[in-house]
């Protein structure tokens, strides 16, 4: 696990375009187009002899017998049928077919025998089925994974995400040993799957037996859904959040005053090295960085006013070049933290985001009634922020004794909440609530618990309030690191014959979590940091701190997810996909709406009141022990 996975996949796309010599077109699928995108240029494709980048789903109509086609898609059966109804009657010359994963014999006997004209020169697999986004840090690009919770069971989604995960074991050349959340039953499925292919595919797997194996391990979203809905105040994590990262691109059409050359503009750690440098930064040290930045273009541009010589033209010409990207650079992130600072301001994020944090971090719900009643009264806190926070108010105290939460549905409804969204705070606690969770979330399920998480903070301080939330993940990685990790609550997938027995005397040296629901933002932030710190333990260690990135540390994590999460998007999965996407950062507050005076929302079919018998048995009585409390209010 040394290369990062932008470095696996990029090679891998290295090897199909220019493995191919001569006048070529290259034929993407609409999920290896975005994977491709992560990590090659279009410019750079067309500097490998690519003189037509096509669509498999584009209709073709124009015979190209002078290009070699070099098709890079995944191994569906409707891929391959479309590759078979061009084999027929064949628009290029060649046919060379790189499949992003296994393809199934079945696949390869379709090709053969679709082949009459005999165009095919090769058919290879090349296993970079993932969208590599950070060094350590890939997604499936799977917007919802809701047709695999409760009874629902979406066989081409299981596919893809098991799928998905083997192409990253291949493209790491590890055999791990395999463990899963005791609790989840469709991470078991996954683990036991994944399992099932590397016992089938030996020889793929066929790689060295290492002392201590690489581990995967795959957790579920559930466990942890208090950090997708937290408010980000670092680079990366902002923009996704705010504006959103679709494949390194950002839309910023929807902006007031954006210019033409910048409606969408790229974030890529490989062609940005300011963006690579402050991607984990905190909102105020990135306006210090983003200032400096500033000054030296300016100082730049300064030093190239003066031409008074051919020798001075000859330096501008040649530094024109990198001026140019210089310029770029400074315009796009001098737009974007301008936008992200007028979101932050139109919000009120500030104030919103304190009180999400002690919501999350500390344990005082007097404090907590007092502070999310002052928000949810505050106008200028549009609606979504309002139903985040008391999301996060119903997970912490979902159980306490003198829950509020009846009065804040209804001051939600009051601020024009749709029965839709008010219907997610039952469904969270269906989902993600105490009985579904195994771990310790809050850190306040024992005394010890509850001592070490106030002695940690005592000790340590808390430096930025904006950031002292530390996503479950944590306390994962601490286990394994201590090789404390319950095997109760993790346990392994039973040995087959090709799968490595786990080292339990040792920690592992490499790790792939994968969060099945989408991994955040704040989590991948988490593991770079991680992954730093044992670095430089194992460098001093071993007598010097090196600077090399690729140098082995005592443990390297990389983190994967179903997808790259946002709280709308959580929230509209959380929903069963029905929800859509939340009303974009850039509206303003919803306008209150007329309460009725039964207290449920005018029209709508939803009462808040019965929001106990949305859910059954001993999830529904803290709800209903409240909402009972009064008598004037019956179910």
């Amino acid at each position: 696990m040394e290369k990062g996975t932008q470095a696996i996949v990029r090679q891998y796309v290295a090897r199909v375009v220019a493995g191919v010599s001569g006048m070529k077109a290259l034929v993407l699928d609409h999920e290896t187009t975005g994977i491709v995108s992560m990590v090659y240029t279009q410019s750079q494709i067309l500097q490998q002899e690519v003189f037509l980048i096509d669509t498999l789903e584009a209709p073709h109509v124009d015979r190209m017998p002078h290009l070699k086609a070099v098709y890079f898609v995944r191994p569906t059966f409707e891929n391959v049928r479309r590759i078979c109804d061009g084999l027929r009657d064949p628009r290029y010359g060649e046919y060379h077919i790189f499949f992003s994963n296994i393809a199934g014999e079945k696949h390869v006997n379709a090709l053969a025998e679709a082949d009459d004209h005999e165009v095919i020169q090769q058919v290879q697999e090349m296993y970079g089925d993932y969208l590599a986004i950070n060094h350590d840090l890939f997604s499936l690009g799977v917007p919802s994974i809701a047709g695999l919770r409760g009874t629902k069971f979406d066989q081409m989604l299981f596919d893809r995400v098991y799928q998905g995960l083997v192409s990253v074991l291949l493209s790491l050349k590890a055999r791990p040993a395999i463990r899963y959340q005791a609790s989840s039953e469709v991470t078991e499925q996954l683990a036991t799957k994944v399992a099932g292919v590397i016992e089938q595919e030996g020889e793929l797997f066929s790689f060295r037996t290492k002392e201590n194996p690489p581990l995967l391990i795959i957790i579920d979203r559930r466990e942890d859904a208090v950090t997708p809905l937290l408010n980000q105040w670092t680079y990366q994590a902002m923009v996704h959040e705010l504006i959103g990262i679709n494949n390194n691109r950002v839309d910023m059409s929807g902006m007031p005053g954006v210019k033409d050359d910048q409606k969408e503009v790229v974030l890529s750690t490989e062609s940005d090295p300011f963006y690579a440098q402050n991607m984990f930064l905190n909102f105020g040290d990135l306006g210090a960085n983003i200032k400096a930045l500033v000054d030296e273009y300016q100082a730049q541009t300064h030093s190239t006013r003066k031409v008074d010589s051919i020798a001075d033209m000859q330096a501008f010409v040649e530094n024109y070049p990198e001026f140019r990207k210089m310029s770029g650079n400074v315009s796009k992130h001098v737009a974007l933290m301008s936008e992200l600072s007028r979101i932050v301001d139109a919000r009120q994020l500030m104030d919103v985001s304190q009180i999400e944090q002690e919501l999350a971090c500390t344990e005082d719900h007097q404090s907590a009634v007092s502070e999310v009643e002052r928000l949810l009264g505050n106008k200028g806190v549009t609606a979504e922020d309002k139903l985040r926070l008391v999301l996060l108010y119903a997970l912490r105290y979902e159980h306490h004794e003198s829950n509020h939460l009846h009065n804040f549905v209804d001051q939600l409804q009051v601020n024009g909440v749709s029965s839709d969204k008010l219907k997610l705070i039952p469904q969270i606690l269906q989902h993600c609530g105490v009985r579904i969770r195994q771990g310790d979330l809050f850190s306040n399920k024992s005394f010890f618990a509850v001592a070490k998480k106030s002695l940690q903070r005592g000790i340590k301080g808390v430096q930025n309030v904006y950031t002292q939330h530390q996503p479950f993940l944590a306390q994962v990685l601490e286990g394994l690191a201590k090789s404390k990790l319950p095997e109760g609550h993790y346990p392994y997938v039973p040995s087959y014959g090709h799968l490595p027995l786990p080292n339990r005397a040792r920690p592992p040296q490499e790790v792939v979590i994968f969060i099945f629901g989408g991994a955040t933002f704040e989590e991948a932030r988490f593991v770079a940091q991680f992954n730093e710190q044992q670095r430089i333990a194992a460098a001093s260690a071993a007598g010097t701190v090196s600077t090399i990135a690729g140098e082995p540390a005592s443990m390297r994590v990389l983190l994967g997810g179903t997808s790259m999460l946002t709280s709308a998007s959580f929230l509209a999965d959380l929903g069963g996909g029905n929800l859509g996407a939340a009303p974009s950062a850039r509206r303003a507050p919803a306008p209150a709406s007329t309460r009725a005076s039964s207290g449920a929302v005018a029209g709508s079919s939803f009462d808040p009141r019965r929001l106990a018998q949305q859910i059954a048995g001993p999830l529904a009585q803290p709800l209903s022990s409240v909402l009972a409390a009064s008598t004037s209010k019956t179910l």
